[in-house]
């Protein structure tokens, strides 16, 4: 399981702002007069906080308590544990110090500035092991959203790909009915010209024969008969020519 998805370090981290928050809170009540109203209710804010972390802690303790007994079933090793339990007992030594100081600090308003000083420097210092834990666990749910965030650019790119896919192959098909149709058109027309050709040489057939018979009955015909018939196809032309062009 990683830190990002782990109980216990959500819970820590909800704990460990508390603490930042209840850090800031002392500050600001070391800086107040001693014995003024501002001082009294930060006392009670301060008691009360390191109270319920306190509480908060204890309940986190119990939580390793429980993974200490059969640790593989939870994904933790005896190093997991330790570090745990290190962070619990700092916790709960930070929280302890800022309470002892508000407590004499209450009893006797009267706290010098050189113990106040030693405290404050104990507070800041049990932070640092903390410290590099919490960066530890930040970098690993950076780790796992960067891992998640590339997961899914991966995965629209490989959507994006089958998209363009199924336009390539869809504009393949067009390009192939287009084909098809040209094909079925080309031969449509083969077979018109073929039926042309055919017409054509039907049509030439015929007028050879016409041609014939004119020739032999022009050869069988007398000259008169000739001059007639020449004088009717001129008829003929004229009458023609008439009906086309003058009507």
């Amino acid at each position: 399981m990683s830190s990002a998805q782990d109980p216990f370090y959500i819970v820590k981290e909800e704990i460990q702002e508390s603490i930042d928050k209840l850090l800031s809170t002392f500050h600001q009540w070391e800086q107040t007069s001693a014995g003024s109203s501002e001082q009294v209710h930060l006392t009670k804010e301060l008691l009360a906080s390191s109270e319920s972390i306190e509480w908060q802690v204890d309940e986190l303790d119990k939580t390793i308590d429980v993974a200490a007994r059969d640790p593989s079933w939870y994904g933790i090793n005896d190093i997991e544990l330790d570090k745990r339990r290190r962070w619990t007992s700092n916790a709960r030594a930070q929280v302890g110090s800022m309470k002892k100081a508000v407590v004499a600090g209450k009893q006797s308003n009267g706290t010098s500035t050189s113990n106040l000083s030693g405290m404050r420097r104990e507070l800041l210092r049990l932070p640092d092991s903390d410290q590099k834990e919490r960066s530890n666990a930040y970098n690993a749910r950076d780790n796992d959203d960067f891992i998640s965030s590339e997961s899914d650019r991966q995965l629209l790119l490989m959507r994006q790909q089958d998209e363009e896919l199924d336009e390539l192959s869809a504009s393949v098909v067009r390009i192939g009915d287009v084909g098809l149709t040209i094909h079925d058109e080309l031969l449509a027309h083969e077979k018109i010209l073929s039926e042309l050709d055919t017409e054509m040489d039907s049509t030439s057939n015929r007028l050879d024969f016409v041609q014939k018979k004119i020739g032999m009955v022009m050869k069988k015909a007398s000259t008169k008969g000739q001059m007639m018939m020449i004088c009717f196809l001129i008829v003929l032309f004229i009458v023609l020519f008439v009906l086309v062009f003058l009507t």
